[in-house]
């Protein structure tokens, strides 16, 4: 029987700000542990909580780029509960007055989006300080600031909910919010999902944009099936098994209800208007859909070229600083060339020295190494030489191209090696001229080697044709 299936999703995402949302100590969970706690952070009595408002400002970026309104007044509450890793019993969240109503992106509309406080790290099956196995907790990333994002029940498939993970990593990258990297727990998604607007199931702990597509996929089709059998689906939290590929119950799911929200008594209700929302809105940079658009209409990139250039935010600031300065070198050299060059032999050099592809050659140096290839100063071999030169010393290619002699071969020297390579050869001019026309190409080849890569290879070719039908 056909289903649809119905999915929602909620992306917690941690925020890029010094310190943790309601205290002083360093927003840095990979510290040793325990380092980055005080009274605050582990729920000491009688301490008070002070929002961190880089972390407000993060929030209120996000909401404006997708296109959500931002109240006049927001506050925060509590969410209670108890668990080993909230060390307060309960976590400051938000509920009915979230920092960001409504927005969209790619056609799924956005509930939410809050701040609230992360919880402690609970590292499982530590048998450090006891016999066997135990817990133990690790209270540094407690408290850091984290934006959950709220969307409606709008998708439709496993890969839909793949491509909209994505483009939010990638928004939230180009507005400097968060890094966003999912290996480092930095952005962690959980899927509601259901059949035929029925009872829904919530996928957690998933770390990779592959595995939640492939939860997501695995649980639609498993709902499917239990409902074929005339089974009951429970409303229940299930995690990922990567290694069995399947989805697991971990507990049954508790409602809004249960966590008995009441305002924060320790943060009374705010205003929106110091943080000056629309002086935020002005200082968006250009987001990822417009970049890739203008990226085909200005330098006529095909889509891929533009989604390749788009999907790196440093990535793209290189290239157009590269396209610049290929311009201001009035060459007449196309983009599609700087383009190959950058993301085929710097990427190449790039994974060879370890390094960034922004990091190895700086962008005017690239884009003149593309004009003269262009211009034929320097052969494609040549360039690509002098390419890894530069990388490999950080000079300046002319400087470089005097000190090791890089420069296209002048007629008179190519003329004269063509005469000598034919010369030497008399059984491929014979070959040649009894119609086996792949001689050329070996005499090519060893006029190339004679020249040492340096000659223009349309040059050579137009050359060896023409002294072997003159001798013909």
């Amino acid at each position: 029987m056909s289903r649809t299936p119905t999915i929602g999703l909620e992306v917690h995402v941690g925020l890029k700000t010094d310190r943790k949302m309601f205290c002083s100590c360093p927003n840095d969970p990979g510290a040793a542990p325990n380092v980055n706690t005080c009274a605050i952070c582990l729920g000491h009595p009688g301490t008070l909580p002070v929002p961190n408002r880089r972390a407000i400002e993060h929030v209120i970026r996000v909401g404006l780029a997708l296109g959500g309104t931002i109240p006049a007044e927001t506050k925060f509450d509590r969410k209670n509960y108890f668990y080993p890793d909230l060390p307060k019993g309960y976590q400051i969240s938000q509920y009915d007055q979230p920092l960001v109503s409504g927005g969209e992106l790619q056609g799924v509309r956005i509930t939410r989006v809050h701040l609230e406080e992360d919880v402690a790290r609970s590292l499982h099956g530590a048998d450090t300080f006891a016999a066997g196995e135990s817990t133990l907790i690790d209270f540094n990333r407690a408290s850091l600031p984290l934006m959950e994002l709220v969307t409606e029940p709008d998708f439709r498939s496993a890969e839909q909910v793949g491509e909209f993970a994505r483009e939010l990593q990638l928004i939230l990258r180009y507005l400097g919010a968060s890094d966003a990297d999912m290996e480092k727990g930095q952005m962690r998604i959980e899927a509601n999902v259901s059949l035929d607007m029925g009872t829904k199931t919530e996928l957690k702990n998933i770390n990779s944009f592959r595995a939640v597509q492939d939860a997501v996929a695995y649980e639609i089709v498993r709902q499917g099936e239990a409902l074929d059998r005339g089974e009951v689906i429970s409303q229940e939290t299930r995690g990922w098994d990567e290694v069995r590929r399947v989805t697991v119950s971990q507990r049954s799911k508790e409602n809004a209800h249960d966590y008995r929200y009441f305002p924060e008594p320790d943060i009374p209700a705010f205003t929106t208007a110091p943080f000056d929302p629309d002086g935020l809105r002005a200082g968006l940079p250009e987001l990822p859909a417009a970049k890739r658009s203008r990226l085909q209409h200005e330098y006529h990139l095909s889509e891929a070229q533009a989604n390749l250039i788009a999907g790196d935010e440093a990535l793209a600031g290189y290239f157009e600083s590269a396209v610049s300065e290929l311009l201001g070198e009035d060459a007449g050299a196309p983009v599609a060339s700087l383009y190959n060059y950058l993301t085929s032999d710097l990427k190449g050099l790039a994974v060879e020295m370890k390094r960034e592809v922004t990091e190895l050659v700086q962008p005017a140096h690239l884009a003149h190494i593309v004009a003269l290839a262009s211009t034929g100063e320097l052969t494609s071999r040549q360039a690509k030489d002098l390419l890894r030169r530069v990388a490999e010393t950080g000079d300046d290619p002319d400087e470089v191209m005097a000190a090791e002699g890089f420069g296209s071969v002048d007629d008179g020297a190519l003329e004269l090696t063509v005469k000598s390579v034919i010369d030497a050869n008399p059984q491929a001019v014979s070959d040649y001229q009894k119609g086996k026309t792949n001689s050329a190409q070996f005499l090519f080849g060893v006029a190339m080697r004679e020249l040492r890569g340096q000659a223009d290879p349309a040059k050579l070719r137009a050359a060896i044709e023409a002294e072997l039908v003159g001798r013909g």
